[in-house]
């Protein structure tokens, strides 16, 4: 099977295009490949495939082998393998995602996509759609017990679900204590990617994430759309702003006109392999 690794901000995925290679366990061979001493070494698998009703459709698996709605990361890198390779000459790409349809502007510079910006949509906050166990709709600065002390979560899906807490000094935080504890918290019963965020304006947010299935990972794009639109909601930033994640920083904006959120950020190739399954 031949395959491509490439990142976004360092959140970094296996991509496979299933219109020449057939993958019939996406589940199990996204945790093989995805070890990063006896594998490829990735945050997981991506399938780039045909769909029947846009320019391509994705799917995407966790490192644990779970299925994930979509990645903000990894379809701005869909935007550039099937640009820099042939499969498109489009510079706008419409995605089919268990998340709903991706909209993908592609920045091009020689030839080669350098960036994009995507149209993530419009931010879910009903808390029955999220999914989230809260009476309060939306569910803004929402108390929850975790491991015993409380926090307040903000919760937003971007077609996956996110719970969004504000804290200060968040690079001294244990996420590998407090991250699975949220993940499988009772209030979220799909599981939860969640976003620590420290303000440092109100144009430039900061945030670490812990991803549903992944762990602590260098970036999420999904998760920067959640907690602009989380921050907004609090009255805490500019609907435009700048979110520094530890893998690099993606301009967010939600949009007061369409209400969609819009992302842009980096789309970086690593390298080309074959492997045998």
């Amino acid at each position: 099977m031949k395959f491509t690794k490439m990142h976004g901000l360092g959140n970094d995925y296996i991509y496979v295009n299933c219109f020449k290679e057939n993958v019939e366990n996406p589940s199990a061979l996204s945790i093989e490949i995805s070890d990063r001493h006896f594998g490829i070494g990735s945050d997981g698998l991506v399938l780039i495939m045909p769909s029947e009703t846009e320019d391509f459709r994705m799917r995407m698996f966790n490192n644990d082998g779970s299925e994930g709605e979509m990645c903000g990361n990894a379809i701005r890198c869909i935007g550039k393998y099937v640009y820099d390779n042939g499969l498109t000459k489009k510079e706008i790409v419409s995605v089919e995602t268990l998340g709903g349809t991706k909209v993908i502007a592609l920045n091009i510079k020689n030839g080669i996509v350098e960036s994009a910006r995507v149209d993530m949509g419009g931010p879910i906050l009903e808390p029955e759609k999220i999914p989230v166990n809260f009476k309060s709709n939306p569910v803004v600065n929402e108390p929850i017990i975790v491991d015993g002390k409380t926090y307040e979560v903000t919760c937003v899906s971007m077609g996956n679900p996110h719970a969004i807490t504000y804290m200060e000094q968040i690079n001294h935080l244990e996420l590998d204590k407090i991250g699975p504890s949220f993940e499988f918290n009772e209030k979220f019963p799909n599981r939860i990617n969640t976003e620590f965020v420290e303000v440092i304006s109100r144009k430039k947010l900061k945030m670490r994430v812990w991803e549903r299935g992944s762990g602590e990972t260098l970036a999420c794009g999904t998760g920067a759309c959640a907690v602009l639109v989380a921050s907004v909601l609090n009255g805490l930033s500019e609907r435009v702003a700048t979110v520094e994640l530890k893998g690099g920083s993606l301009k967010i904006e939600w949009n007061q006109e369409d209400n969609h959120v819009y992302m842009t950020g980096p789309a970086t190739k690593v390298f080309d392999g074959e492997i045998e399954i």
